[in-house]
């Protein structure tokens, strides 16, 4: 149908980055728009509410400057689409999917929506391939498996950055050269965005990864579409061409905030602490992307960051995304301020398929007994130095001493390696050398 037929300069309303419209006629949920200035300018719109003949349209380079008088709303009859193609492996785009590398734009394979297709159930296989990170309270106590979403619980000023980057440095599975990195960022900072630019150079990562940036100081409605983007691409890599994909995806907060801008903007009614009540239906269409399907040789691994607002994990976005993921890995200040690297809070932590992942020659045997068995110890260690700030040292008996000697030793070797790279038999090793502190009659979990 021709554009000009669908052309519309009723607009009503300008609110943020909304613009409102009357008499639209053959309009649809999520359609894009051209939005046509009186200046020769032309921006990009989505339809994002349709009530009869008015709809509200989201524009993404945001709505200053635009006379309602004089502007004109074009629908294109199209969805959100992304060229995506081989080409784009180290390369950096835009929150939009446009290149800031200074190279030239791809020539696309295909145009693909970027909200995906969904996943059919019964076409899903269990993830159950380990993937070795090298830090050993992630593979020891909390494994990653190929195919699973395993966000990063940060604080800010916690070094939540510097943890991603090792884990894309160290991560390796069996094939090396079938893996690959999907990075969207959304409302960092320009020192952040080189911060990870040159990190990833650094770690000679970037001939296989993707880059997707959005700022700070971009449009906020971008961010809406950086992680649906990033996803939509891993997708293709990893259906379509047999990546093992890693996507991560920071700060998720910063997202839940342009969210709950928007959901202002639009006058919704507020659920917990002002954010939309449809939340956990937006993030859960972004995190049940990762998976492994059944006949494909590729799966999508997810790793979201989000910073938890005044380091409460009761916040709505860490409470929803912990119920949506499987299972967290919580930085902790105290940690940070020990001068303890990686800063990992190992007692809260959690990953829900490291039992289908490890042991039967995936890791080791007795992985699960060990494991179980540290957490028990440690837990009691931290239950006996809480103890002291009550009783004082002189109420402990030995083997309490001997608890409290082993926590402050686990936190030392086995939470706070440094930057240095250890193999699952190093972890697991050292795991076993740390429990000889204790006496063989309180090992009960181990066989």
């Amino acid at each position: 149908m021709d554009l000009i037929s669908r052309e519309y300069r009723t607009i009503t309303g300008i609110t943020g980055p909304l613009v409102f419209v009357e008499g639209i006629k053959r309009g649809s949920f999520g359609e894009m728009c051209i939005v046509k200035m009186d200046t020769a300018e032309t921006r990009t719109g989505q339809i994002l509410k349709l009530e009869g003949d008015k709809a509200v349209v989201q524009v993404l380079e945001g709505a200053s400057g635009i006379d309602r008088d004089k502007t004109s709303i074009i629908p294109t009859g199209e969805v959100a689409k992304v060229g995506v193609s081989m080409d784009m492996m180290g390369r950096i785009f835009n929150g939009s999917g446009f290149p800031i590398d200074a190279l030239p734009e791809i020539i696309p394979e295909k145009n693909l929506d970027i909200n995906g297709l969904p996943m059919n159930p019964v076409a899903r296989e269990k993830p159950n391939y380990f993937i070795e990170t090298g830090i050993s309270v992630i593979d020891g106590l909390n494994t990653l498996v190929r195919g699973q979403k395993l966000p990063i619980f940060s604080s800010a000023g916690l070094p939540a950055n510097e943890l991603v980057l090792q884990i894309l440095r160290q991560a390796r599975g069996a094939e090396e050269e079938d893996f690959c990195v999907i990075f969207g960022a959304m409302g960092i900072t320009s020192r952040e965005a080189f911060f990870f630019r040159e990190g990833i150079e650094e770690t000679g990562a970037m001939s296989r990864t993707v880059s997707f940036i959005n700022l700070a100081s971009d449009p906020t409605v971008e961010r809406f579409f950086t992680p649906r983007i990033a996803l939509t691409t891993a997708e293709y890599f990893a259906f379509e061409k047999g990546f093992q994909v890693m996507v991560v995806l920071t700060d998720m907060t910063a997202y839940c905030e342009a969210l709950r801008e928007l959901g202002s903007a639009r006058e919704e009614i507020p659920g917990r602490r002002s954010y939309p009540g449809y939340m956990y239906t937006d993030l859960a269409t972004l995190y049940e992307r990762a998976g492994c399907i059944k006949g494909s040789q590729g799966s999508i691994t997810i790793m979201p960051i989000l910073t938890m607002p005044e380091d409460d994990i009761t916040h709505p976005i860490p409470d929803l995304t912990g119920y949506i993921t499987e299972g967290q890995i919580v930085l902790s200040r105290d940690m940070h301020m020990k001068g303890i690297y990686p800063p990992i809070n190992a007692l809260p932590c959690l990953s829900r398929l490291m039992n289908i992942g490890i042991g039967k020659g995936r890791t080791r045997e007795g992985h699960r007994e060990l494991a179980d068995q540290l957490y028990a110890s440690y837990a009691k260690g931290i239950h006996i130095r809480r103890l002291v700030a009550i009783v004082g040292e002189e109420g402990l008996t030995e083997l309490d001493r001997t608890y409290l000697a082993f926590a402050d030793e686990f936190e030392k070797r086995f939470i706070g390696q440094g930057e240095e790279r250890r193999t699952i038999d190093e972890t697991l090793d050292l795991g076993l050398e740390l429990l000889k502190m204790l006496p063989e009659r309180e090992l009960k979990r181990l066989k």
